[in-house]
């Protein structure tokens, strides 16, 4: 039998959780992780939850931390075999867009942070980047080859207003007539478009812009911090108008959550002045797969198991395979016939038909003080 104090106290506690929910949902409001959970490295586990006291109502917003960071190199060399750079500059640490799905979410782990809300939260700047960068192109032995600008977090997240690391790298490459690729999902390159419309015009320079969705509200809930659908669409159009080489990439593709809008993200891209496109499949390795989970669970409760489901068809029913060419588009019959629509659609929007290389044939060192001159 239920008595009224039952009933008051079941009542109390349902009104607590949802204040506790309240409190936590204020507190992440503009990040894309539900949780901070520890990473794979610390000894200690470490989770948020009401103590009954109440003390989640104090909870504070999360406000983004930023450190600086001496860089004791600029440039990442890369040796997997089905990526297409061989050395890569990062600025950043982090990543304040909060994108639910990024693969780059578990190197935080390594700094001894979690890959979950420190990750977007708790950033790093290498503030001595174009320094180190210039001193790494001015030695002898240094070969130029195109330099992937961006290729873990993104070089133009929104502390690249205030810091402008990614500026000062492009002013180094313009000044070394050095090739680089840049890959972002920020409207914020239009602001560089003095330095790399003259890039452009050597080809030194083309740039891929990541479109996940074009549904507002989808994007908001899953790259809370990044520049809108439209406004990525936007920057695609200045920087082709500027003669700048530009590409769409669809990345993540997510079964069962933005799969259906490959082909109208194809034609909005091809329609800014896109002319090569490329895709990567969702992929959940490490900690990846359980923030994911939460995420889903979170803002999309009907897709979940569904979207697991279909994710995990593209890795042989696990959660992850990283072998080469098998972790960026899959495998089995989800895979094959993304493949095959993507392929179609560009086809027949005329994207990809010529894959443009860049040139080191412009690569100069500057003259430096004491520097001998030639007599011709």
């Amino acid at each position: 039998m239920t008595t009224v104090l039952d009933t008051t106290l079941a009542e109390s506690q349902r009104h607590l959780e949802r204040m506790a929910a309240t409190s936590l949902a204020e507190a992440r409001r503009g990040r894309g992780s539900r949780s901070n959970v520890s990473g794979r490295y610390e000894p200690l586990a470490r989770e948020l939850f009401d103590d009954g006291w109440q003390s989640l109502e104090d909870l504070a917003g999360l406000k983004t931390e930023v450190t600086i960071e001496t860089a004791r190199s600029a440039m990442t060399s890369n040796n997997s075999p089905d990526i297409n750079f061989d050395k890569s500059i990062n600025p950043y640490r982090g990543c304040e867009h909060g994108c639910s799905y990024c693969y780059a979410r578990p190197t935080h782990a390594h700094m001894g942070l979690s890959p979950g809300l420190d990750f977007e939260s708790r950033l790093f700047a290498k503030t001595n980047v174009a320094e180190v960068l210039r001193g790494e192109l001015m030695k002898k032995s240094y070969r130029p080859k195109t330099v992937a600008l961006g290729s873990n977090t993104d070089p133009y997240q929104p502390i690249e207003r205030t810091y402008r690391l990614t500026r000062q790298v492009l002013e180094v490459f313009s000044e070394f007539g050095h090739p680089v690729g840049i890959v972002t999902k920020s409207a914020l390159i239009e602001r560089d478009i003095d330095i790399l419309a003259p890039l452009a015009e050597k080809g030194l320079v083309k740039v891929a812009i990541s479109v996940t969705t074009l549904e507002r509200k989808l994007a908001r809930s899953m790259e809370p911090r990044a520049s809108t659908p439209a406004l990525r669409l936007k920057a695609m159009s200045a920087l082709s108008a500027a003669g700048i080489p530009t590409a769409v990439l669809v990345a993540p593709v997510i079964p069962g959550l933005n799969d259906a809008e490959i082909e109208n993200i194809l034609a909005a891209a091809k329609e800014a002045g896109a002319s090569e496109a490329g895709y990567v499949m969702l992929r959940l390795p490490l900690e990846i797969k359980e923030l994911f989970r939460e995420w889903l669970l979170t803002d999309h409760p009907a897709k979940a198991g569904r979207v697991i489901s279909l994710a995990r068809s593209l890795h042989g029913g696990k959660d992850y395979d990283p072998a080469f060419g098998q972790r960026q588009k899959g495998s089995g019959p989800v895979a094959w016939m993304t493949g095959r629509r993507f392929e179609l659609a560009c086809r027949r929007l005329k994207l990809n038909q010529r894959k443009l290389g860049l040139t080191t044939e412009h690569f100069r060192r500057p003259p430096q003080p004491g520097d001998q001159l030639t007599l011709l």
